[in-house]
């Protein structure tokens, strides 16, 4: 029997650098970016500023830390930090704002993890002699954990401006922003425009091997640039890194359609397999979710299956599959993965239910 390639689903983390990338990283200028002397660095930034319509921008190595810092420039310890339940500030950052910035996050349920300022709005505490304060909203757009879903961006103006009329800011983890600019048909300084900081990431979505960014006032990056020392984010010539970043944000927001049409085309795929429920309607971008308790397997049960004939895709919770895809997956890909699928729960169902 063929070998057959491995169909890598788990996220969109696990791309390869374009030889486009690999060139760039190659022949990239380089100096201390501690001094801010990479150029190649300082072009990045300068690039991402441009594009958000900002003052300025930061490059950090990882989307956490983005978050995090811009939660310790914007809050103060003892305070709260509003998020949606599913957040991956509150989910996925090893509780950083509580270890580091000395905050409370206040997660509030909201349907396909898209808050509205109606359910913030109770949870907004000002001082008092008892109770910590609110002291910064977070959303995430695109929402990971709630299946990719997209925020409307005249909902995201709403909370924005309720938001600073109570004396609030507001941070965006935007980590997949430019998926949720190709979803909505806009640009990402247009649905971004209302919040006081921006976090997005190269090295998701956009296919890059390693960093994000922070955007927003000078006077905020100036503050985030100091965080960022003491989260060990300073880097040297970090250009090389920088060098396939600016290729990716260039290049990547160009093709991230496809991936959303193959997401769609996978959950269709997955809806029609006996034992697994998913509703192809609401992915709306490149990450969706699925329920498999209906097979007789949890989901890592089923997840091994997979993995042994080369399709890779992660158990989140004992009944949920995630899946996400990206630009080193195309649609034979998508179509071998439903085939291995149907075949694994196939044969599980038939035993089980024997």
């Amino acid at each position: 029997m063929p070998m057959h390639k491995i169909i890598d689903l788990r996220s969109d983390t696990v791309t390869r650098p374009t030889p486009a990338m690999r060139q760039a990283m190659a022949n990239a200028e380089v100096g201390d970016d501690v001094y801010r002397e990479d150029p190649t660095v300082n072009r990045l930034q300068e690039r991402a500023a441009e594009i958000f319509e900002r003052e300025d921008a930061l490059f950090v190595p990882s989307g956490t830390m983005g978050n995090q810092a811009a939660i310790k420039v914007h809050t103060d310890p003892g305070q709260e930090v509003i998020c949606e339940a599913r957040a991956h500030i509150y989910n996925a950052e090893m509780a950083t704002m509580a270890a580091f910035s000395g905050c409370l996050a206040r997660p509030i349920e909201a349907p396909d993890g898209i808050l509205s300022w109606d359910r913030i709005a109770p949870w907004v505490r000002a001082r008092t002699d008892n109770r910590s304060r609110t002291g910064l909203i977070s959303l995430e757009n695109t929402a990971n954990l709630a299946g990719g879903s997209v925020y409307p961006a005249k909902v995201m103006e709403e909370i924005c401006d309720q938001a600073h009329a109570a004396g609030l800011p507001v941070h965006l983890d935007g980590a997949r922003i430019f998926n949720a600019a190709v979803a909505l048909n806009s640009s990402v300084a247009d649905l971004t425009q209302g919040f006081d900081s921006i976090m997005f990431c190269f090295s998701k979505s956009l296919g890059a091997p390693i960093g994000s960014m922070l955007v927003g006032s000078r006077k905020f990056i100036e503050e985030a640039r100091s965080i960022r020392k003491m989260l060990g984010g300073g880097m040297r010539q970090a250009g090389v890194l920088a060098a396939a970043a600016l290729v990716a944000l260039e290049e990547s927001p160009k093709r991230l359609h496809v991936d959303h049409e193959n997401a769609r085309f996978l959950a269709e795929g997955l809806a029609e397999i006996p034992g697994l429920k998913i509703d192809p309607a609401k992915i709306v971008s490149n990450i969706l979710f699925f329920d498999v308790s209906e097979t007789g397997m949890t989901s890592y049960d089923l997840s091994r299956r997979l993995a042994a004939q080369n399709v890779l895709a992660n158990g989140v919770t004992p009944k949920n599959i995630r899946m996400v895809t990206h630009c080193d997956v195309d649609r034979e890909d998508c179509a071998r993965a439903l085939e291995v699928m149907a075949e694994v729960v196939g044969v599980v169902r038939k035993a089980y239910s024997a």
